[in-house]
């Protein structure tokens, strides 16, 4: 494992020095860009007979579980790491949008793409069952928050729409993480699929995680409070995601959800009552470096993980339509609700083509993919799932730039 560790490592230091010193590109879709065209490199080197070099790294990335390395691993540092520079006052300021889409905008999100999927597979001529399909709407639903806040402040998005997407990712992907866990119980008949129990499933999964996360929040805060050790605290603010993680999976409530929460309580209760400004320093300098080391070692994976997938022509077919559908759904998603709410809450010219834009898939969907159990639908759903995020890291990433200067330049209204 320590072996695998320091390649990976290695090849992702040399992929980022690569990236900043000729390509240019954001740092994460550069390092993610520079491994997808080595896999397909490497793919096109075995068809010329040139094997060994893609046997080894197939076999290397083999011993990777990307879903367990994510899920159970990289997604707290991530999830705590983004929410600790998240300003609790203007998050509370947009709560009913991002509410809605964090939650509602899930559900329906879920059931339109499932059902639209549902009937492309049908039209290929590709057998998916229709509650399979409904997992893979719960897994490409969330706006993965990874990909979105790097990409969102280096855009440079004002900040209430960053809020409001990168409010709204944060919390998404723990409510889609539960919504996934039940619809692929109920596909694979270990869960039954009613309302009263989903309802109850979701409200002690999501609902647990929330006060798991203000608990451990509290306690961590007393602590930082009572000292003033930069050191400590740091290693507290460290015992606080590695330790309420791996309690929030005994206690079977949202882990993802339970980091977003404490890391808002750290970032905010914290910052201002517990922490000096030497202790602030090192605190942000801290997780701001495990946030940008993470984020490059996961999109070098992500475009590595294609030596592994199987790749048929067919399923591009599907993907594309896919990929309008999800972008009409999150059109719909993010539109209507900010028609209901702009009676009362001021909304920025043009936030809903930036909100829609920039709602990036990203490592989760790839995770949730990975992690599903072998089936006869198993290849097919994570081959389309890789390449809907392929898509929407590299056209929209790139692209999300140029669509906020658009929208700045054509001045302030509501949307």
């Amino acid at each position: 494992m320590l072996e695998i560790a320091a390649l990976f490592i290695t090849i992702t230091a040399l992929f980022a020095w690569f990236n900043y010193r000729f390509i240019k590109l954001p740092a994460t879709i550069g390092v993610m860009f520079i491994s997808l065209v080595t896999s397909v490199l490497l793919i096109a080197s075995s068809h010329l007979g040139f094997d060994a070099i893609t046997d080894w790294a197939e076999a290397w990335l083999g011993q990777i579980n990307f879903n367990a390395l994510l899920m159970d691993g990289m997604l707290s540092f991530l999830l705590f790491a983004g929410a600790l520079h998240v300003d609790f006052h203007q998050l509370k300021r947009y709560r009913y949008s991002i509410g809605l889409l964090a939650t509602v905008g899930v559900v329906i999100s879920t059931v339109v793409i499932g059902s639209a999927a549902w009937w492309l597979f049908r039209t290929f001529h590709i057998g998916v069952p229709y509650l399979y399909c409904l997992v893979f709407g719960a897994l490409i639903s969330p706006t993965d928050p990874i990909a979105v806040l790097g990409i969102m402040r280096s855009a440079g998005a004002p900040e209430d729409m960053e809020i409001k997407i990168v409010g709204e990712s944060l919390f998404n992907d723990g409510v889609a993480v539960v919504v996934f866990t039940m619809l692929l119980g109920a596909a694979t008949a270990t869960e039954a699929l009613t309302v009263a129990h989903s309802a109850i499933l979701f409200l002690e999964e999501a609902g647990g995680g929330m006060l798991l996360g203000l608990v451990m929040g509290y306690v961590a805060y007393r602590l930082m409070k009572s000292i003033d050790q930069y050191q400590i605290e740091v290693l507290v603010t460290l015992a606080l995601v590695l330790g309420g993680y791996t309690l929030a999976t005994h206690l079977q409530v949202s882990g993802p959800i339970s980091m977003v929460i404490a890391g808002l309580f750290i970032g905010n209760r914290g910052r201002e009552h517990a922490m000096s400004e030497t202790t602030r320093r090192y605190v942000d300098g801290f997780w701001e470096l495990i946030d940008e080391i993470l984020n490059a070692v996961l999109f070098v994976l992500i475009g590595l993980e294609l030596l592994l997938i199987p790749f048929e022509w067919s399923y591009l077919i599907v993907a594309g339509p896919v990929i309008g559908v999800i972008l009409l759904t999150r059109l719909a998603t993010i539109g209507l609700p900010i028609v209901v709410l702009s009676r009362w809450v001021h909304f920025r010219h043009g936030t809903t083509r930036v909100l829609t834009w920039g709602g990036l898939r990203g490592g989760i969907s790839v995770a949730l993919a990975l992690g599903l159990p072998e089936s006869d639908y198993r290849n097919t759903l994570v081959m389309v799932t890789y390449l809907i995020v392929l898509f929407s890291i590299l056209a929209q990433g790139l692209t999300i730039g140029g669509v906020v200067q658009r929208v700045l330049s054509q001045g302030s209204g509501k949307s």
